[in-house]
């Protein structure tokens, strides 16, 4: 839609780009520079209308952090930071606002461009990213039922994709995101606010370093009875989705009351020269 700056219109339009809004001028006889300044003055003000409004609809979708993208997508990091700089998700679909965000159901996106890449060309499967992409920038989670019924097959020429089980993983994997986010609290009066997990004064991150050090699941169960095998893999979840910064703590100060050596294990210190 075309707008015209205040004051009367007499059928003079600077810029003939589609996207940019007519403007009108005052009637009097205008020097080059002068109308220079005006066009120059309301392609700022409009532009900046653009990004407030690009700013209000990312507000309205569910974002998630680059880390959680990562996690629900089953992904690295680095893919996410790839798929974000390279713009191969949509600029609708990523928000650079506050740090890095994508959008959640783009998620699927970001799993499908990776899987399919020992079958499809780059272009076969930008073109399919760019065909859900009106989709996906409409979504929110009461529209998720109806989305998963809907046709998610792309097709160009003699290609036929199908979209739908890349979109199902993701919101399956964005359910357990949600649970491990409802599991872990995080209080000023309990360790001076480190994430545990709910009901307990077990920090998740020490959990979730225990199983990344390789340390039994049945071994951490019987050290925390109140603990189950699905809270354990929530809590590696939301320790993976919302890394510590700095370095890693050791995963303990000394033995805990209770704890039990099961080996130990000596190096020689190697004297210098």
């Amino acid at each position: 839609m075309r707008r015209a700056l205040p004051g009367k219109a007499f059928g003079l339009r600077l810029g003939g780009v589609d996207h940019l809004p007519s403007v009108a001028i005052v009637p009097f006889a205008p020097s080059m520079l002068f109308l220079k300044t005006v066009a120059s003055l309301y392609i700022f003000r409009w532009t900046g209308r653009f990004n407030e409004m690009d700013a209000m609809m990312h507000s309205a979708m569910e974002m998630l952090k680059a880390t959680e993208a990562a996690v629900v997508s089953r992904v690295s990091l680095r893919d996410v930071n790839r798929v974000i700089d390279e713009r191969i998700l949509p600029d609708t679909l990523v928000s650079l606002d506050n740090g890095r965000h994508v959008v959640a159901a783009a998620c699927s996106l970001i799993t499908f461009y990776f899987e399919s890449a020992k079958r499809l060309t780059s272009e076969e499967r930008l073109f399919a990213i760019r065909s859900a992409e009106p989709r996906l920038r409409r979504w929110d989670r009461t529209a998720t039922a109806e989305m998963l019924k809907a046709d998610w097959t792309v097709r160009d020429e003699f290609l036929t994709i199908d979209l739908r089980p890349f979109f199902e993983r993701s919101i399956e994997r964005l359910a357990r995101l949600d649970a491990a986010r409802e599991l872990v609290i995080s209080s000023a009066d309990i360790l001076g606010g480190t994430p545990i997990i709910g009901g307990t004064r077990i920090p998740v991150h020490d959990i979730a370093a225990a199983m990344a050090a390789g340390v039994p699941e049945d071994e951490i169960l019987e050290d925390y009875p109140s603990l189950t095998r699905d809270k354990l893999a929530l809590a590696l979840l939301y320790a993976e989705a919302n890394p510590l910064r700095g370095r890693p703590r050791p995963l303990l100060s000394g033995l805990p009351k209770g704890s039990r050596k099961l080996s130990e294990h000596r190096v020689p210190r190697r004297r210098a020269g």
